[in-house]
């Protein structure tokens, strides 16, 4: 369904199997690549958002600013590889040729929020930012390329898709609130390997990189 011209949702185009494959597989990338708080640049305020990444670039936030680097902040360690069930998203729904180079993996415990922002760290911006959800359903407020322009709300749920291309690429979106785990979902949805029920998993894969 598109919302607007290059953002796109595909309610519920991860199936049961599919939300479950893909929850092991981002409990194997947090196995190697513990969940860490970032910090806003210059305030060093946390967010209330925990994250990690997967591929060949992670992004991070912490006193000296926003960027993509090869390796996790705490750890020292690269990160882990891409989970398959994202290349496969990635490769039905983006539309763009080329591979992606990092997932940001977003946890959000029942009181995490995400503020309205645009994500412009990328240097490819003809490729779009691909979503999915897991666990509990979340509040998307999406509005326009300005940071003034009028918003509204979109419920995602676990097993939703949301491309974020086109002329679409650059809006201000965030996440409003968590909402309760038995709101808009199955009650015999899965909870998420090692993490307490309530909490909303959210990965977005982006290409950061111009293709040579």
């Amino acid at each position: 369904m598109a919302l607007a011209p290059g953002l796109v949702h595909h309610p519920g185009w991860l199936d049961a199997a599919s939300r479950a494959a893909l929850g092991a597989e981002v409990a194997a990338v947090l196995a190697a690549a513990p969940a860490y708080t970032p910090r806003m640049p210059r305030t060093d305020k946390p967010f209330s958002v925990r994250m990690t990444n997967a591929g060949p670039l992670g992004w991070v936030s912490d006193r000296a600013g926003y960027r993509y680097q090869p390796h996790h902040p705490e750890t020292g360690a690269p990160w882990p590889p891409l989970p398959p069930t994202v290349l496969r998203a990635w490769a039905e729904l983006a539309g763009y040729p080329h591979l992606p180079e990092a997932c940001l993996i977003n946890l959000y415990g029942p009181e995490a929020r995400m503020g309205l922002h645009q994500d412009r760290d990328e240097r490819d911006l003809a490729a779009p930012v691909l979503s999915l959800s897991l666990g509990a359903p979340a509040l998307f407020r999406y509005g326009g390329l300005k940071r003034t322009d009028p918003t509204r709300s979109l419920r995602l749920r676990p097993g939703d898709a949301l491309v974020i291309g086109g002329t679409s690429r650059l809006i201000f979106h965030g996440i409003d609130r968590i909402l309760p785990a038995g709101d808009l979902v199955d009650p015999g949805e899965p909870a998420l390997p090692g993490l307490p029920l309530g909490w909303r998993l959210n990965l977005t894969a982006r290409r950061v990189s111009p293709p040579a």
